[in-house]
């Protein structure tokens, strides 16, 4: 989500939370919501990559789905995944990111509790806010690496970190040796198509916009560039960002009651619908 916080207001964001959930019931008395204690499933990303990529295996033609910015809104996550079981025709699902608001730890692990519910295989990238707080070291446990790419049949989505706010520019995002290394082992993986999946998009404030130029020039390097999906503002957009050719999708936030629909055809081309359910 697009939001100017200061870092006064963010740390009293995170005061007021950490009251709030540690007098809301006795259960929570035992824990504090950044102290990183996972139950249930971890490794999620790993999971799923291997289930989609085994499932899709030879396929040159698919049709998956993407919804983001869960935060917060658990109702209408439960809806939507309902809603995506009864088409009956998906390959997988994507996620853009923003799974928690805060976070905090309980956070993630509810909205993993629901989106396990999901008929097919999903897999998300992380969002802004899912680097508040302890928020990474949680992701990692349960989803998996910041940065990884998987092959659905002859498309390769990258999947990247685009969050260099949050990391006060101490560390490389977006990390274009990831992607150099796609560039250079996409011929070997038969990569015919590619799709690009990130949180926030160039040109917007999180983003590292003294290298929105050069990460243009990195992901067109990929074969057969498709177009770009992104989370983060909350509202349905597709924009030719660089007036170039290329799309960028933008999903609403889960609260709109919109997921993205994407169809891959065997000629090469593609279709794109927004649903609401």
């Amino acid at each position: 989500m697009k939001r100017l916080i200061t870092c006064q207001g963010r740390y009293l964001q995170l005061a007021l939370l950490t009251g709030a959930l540690c007098c809301s019931g006795c259960d929570m008395l035992e824990s504090h919501p950044y102290d990183v204690k996972i139950t249930g499933e971890r490794g999620l990303t790993a999971k799923n990559v291997a289930l989609i990529e085994d499932q899709m295996a030879g396929r040159d033609q698919m049709r998956f789905a993407m919804i983001s910015d869960t935060q917060g809104w658990y109702d209408e996550t439960e809806d939507v995944v309902k809603a995506l079981n009864a088409r009956g025709d998906l390959d997988f699902v994507v996620h853009g990111g923003d799974l928690s608001d805060y976070g905090a730890t309980r956070e993630f692990l509810w909205q993993r509790d629901i989106l396990n519910n999901l008929e097919m295989p999903w897999v998300t990238v992380i969002g802004n806010h899912d680097c508040l707080g302890t928020g990474e070291d949680v992701y990692l446990s349960v989803f998996g690496e910041l940065n990884y790419a998987f092959s659905a049949g002859d498309t390769r989505f990258l999947c990247l970190n685009t969050n260099a706010l949050e990391y006060d520019y101490s560390k490389p995002v977006p990390d274009f040796d990831f992607i150099e290394n796609e560039i250079k082992n996409a011929e070997d993986n038969g990569v015919k198509r590619t799709i690009v999946l990130m949180h926030v998009r160039p040109g917007e404030l999180v983003f590292n916009n003294n290298v929105q130029k050069v990460f243009q020039l990195y992901i067109k390097m990929m074969p057969g560039l498709q177009f770009c999906l992104y989370g983060h503002e909350h509202q349905l957009l597709v924009s030719d960002l660089f007036d170039d050719g290329l799309l960028y999708y933008q999903c609403p936030n889960i609260a709109k009651r919109i997921y993205l629909l994407f169809t891959l055809n065997a000629d090469g081309t593609y279709d794109y619908e927004a649903v609401d359910f």
